[in-house]
C-alpha cells in the first residue's frame, strides 16, 4: 500500500525526492503517513482536499482486497 501511495505521491509533485512515505502496521489497519515538502503540499492536496481524497479512495479500493483498512495522513 506505501509503493502505491508513493507512486502516485512522486507523479505529483515537482521534488519527487522529498516524498516519504511511513507504513505503520496495527492488527486491523494499516496507518500510510505521506510526507511531502511545503511547497507541494497544495499539489498533493488539491482545491478543497479533492487529491487526497481520491488518493484516499484508490488505496482503500486496493486495500479491500486484502480485508485491511487503511488510513492516509498527509503531513
Amino acid at each position: 500500500m506505501g509503493q502505491l501511495v508513493e507512486v502516485i505521491a512522486k507523479a505529483l509533485v515537482d521534488n519527487p525526492d522529498e516524498v516519504t512515505v511511513t507504513e505503520i502496521e496495527g492488527n486491523q489497519s494499516i496507518i500510510i503517513e505521506l510526507k511531502v515538502a511545503q511547497e507541494d503540499m497544495g499539489k498533493v492536496i488539491g482545491k478543497q482536499g479533492r487529491i487526497a481524497k481520491a488518493i484516499r479512495t484508490v488505496v482503500k479500493a486496493a486495500a479491500t482486497k486484502e480485508n485491511k483498512r487503511v488510513i492516509v495522513e498527509i503531513i
